[in-house]
């Protein structure tokens, strides 16, 4: 596990660098040119809806591509790959910091910065910044769009996008914060969450702007089956929370079998260490290192949380069976569902390979846009009027 501290070369850079903030705008501008002008060109001649949903429904994917990236980025132990922000050395790309990459990576061979580190970190910052402006241009088309509109007539609230773009500049303050706090489990945490909460909000325009596009309405479900979609995605948001825990104190190694753990159905745990969330990584409030019982209590959180998860998912994907109009969402649920339950297993049992541990961050992320997708699809049934007056008449009588 990685020390809290940098390494040669990370305590001597300052901190925040916006020397190199104008390249990495501009260079973010030239990046999301390439989507949009692939939206434009092949939308050329369709109208706003279309340009408008064909944006969202890109920039969704590559938001998604996007968390994968940030997972690889964490996995690879390549977060301060470069050691300030928002650039590397205060340059827009490790080729300007080539010097002080070598001299950090010389000094120490596997310590937090080198020039593979580095690039890794580059790239994630450069793919964020392009979705940052995909965001940006998404939510000047929807105001746009929106004045010529009547209210009623409205197809898409244009507060959904100006929310997303909001959010991503929080995304950005947690990133800077994960590099200055030199990888403070908690700041992880959240970055790592609100990379799924941005995925759920652009889900929504993305989704409702294909219904408008299919001349479509909202599909009816009974509220006992809205109900339960709510209630999956709240606690899948809050398992992704105790996964990202696991994942940023390094304590999915604390149980290397399953269904037992350590050759117990209960380990030896300390939950009070568990619980104690404002701390650098590897230590205690107090400054002592955090035991191996406190790193087992964190893994076995996440495993009692799918314990609940898992089986209230099945039922949700048992229930989304009687709405044909929902099969598709349901089939997602179910295949993703299935690999999440099995990247799990392959973290614990196969020593926690890294392809496995990206691909479940991403099925977690991919989990919650599609119930976010069935929400926004979806209304609750009213009673029809029929139903209302025979209710009625059979009181009467």
């Amino acid at each position: 596990m990685p020390g809290p501290g940098g390494g040669h070369g990370v305590n001597e850079q300052a901190l925040y660098d916006l020397a190199p903030v104008l390249e990495l705008m501009a260079l973010g501008l030239l990046l999301a040119l390439g989507p949009l002008a692939w939206v434009w060109l092949r939308k050329r001649e369709s109208g706003p809806v279309s340009r408008l949903q064909a944006l969202s429904v890109l920039t969704l994917f590559l938001t998604f591509d996007l968390v994968l990236f940030g997972a690889f980025t964490r996995l690879t132990d390549s977060g301060l790959g470069c050691p300030d922000w928002p650039g590397c050395y205060g340059s827009a790309s490790p080729w300007g910091a080539k010097n002080q990459i070598a001299s950090a990576q010389a000094a120490m061979p596997t310590g937090p910065v080198t020039h593979g580190k580095a690039w890794i970190e580059m790239i994630h910052r450069y793919l964020a910044t392009t979705v940052g402006v995909l965001i940006i241009a998404m939510t000047l088309l929807a105001w746009r769009l929106t004045r010529t509109q009547k209210r009623e007539a409205r197809i898409l609230n244009p507060w959904w996008p100006t929310l997303a773009l909001v959010w991503v500049c929080l995304q950005g303050a947690f990133g800077a914060l994960t590099v200055t706090m030199r990888l403070f489990p908690a700041i992880v945490t959240m970055h790592l969450l609100g990379g799924t909460v941005l995925l759920a909000l652009l889900a929504v325009p993305a989704s409702g702007l294909g219904l408008a596009q299919r001349g479509q309405p909202p599909t009816r479900i009974p509220p006992g089956l809205r109900r339960l979609l709510w209630l999956g995605l709240g606690l899948l948001l809050v398992q992704a929370a105790l996964g990202g825990w696991v994942s940023t104190n390094y304590a999915v190694l604390a149980c290397s079998s399953f269904p037992t753990c350590q050759g117990n159905w209960w380990p030896a745990m300390d939950f009070a260490q568990a619980f104690e969330i404002w701390r650098p990584l590897g230590l205690l409030q107090n400054g002592s290192h955090i035991s191996f019982e406190g790193l087992t209590a964190i893994h076995y959180l996440h495993r009692l949380g799918a314990y609940v998860v898992v089986p209230m998912l099945l039922v949700l994907c048992w229930q989304l069976r009687a709405v044909p109009e929902l099969a598709r969402q349901r089939r997602w649920l179910g295949s993703l569902l299935l690999a999440q339950v099995l990247t799990g297993l392959s973290n614990v049992v196969l020593d926690w390979p890294l392809a496995a541990a990206v691909l479940h961050t991403g099925g977690a992320a991919a989990l919650v846009a599609v119930i976010v997708w069935s929400l926004a699809i979806s209304r609750s049934q009213a009673k029809s009027a029929d139903a209302v007056i025979a209710r009625g008449k059979e009181v009467y009588e």
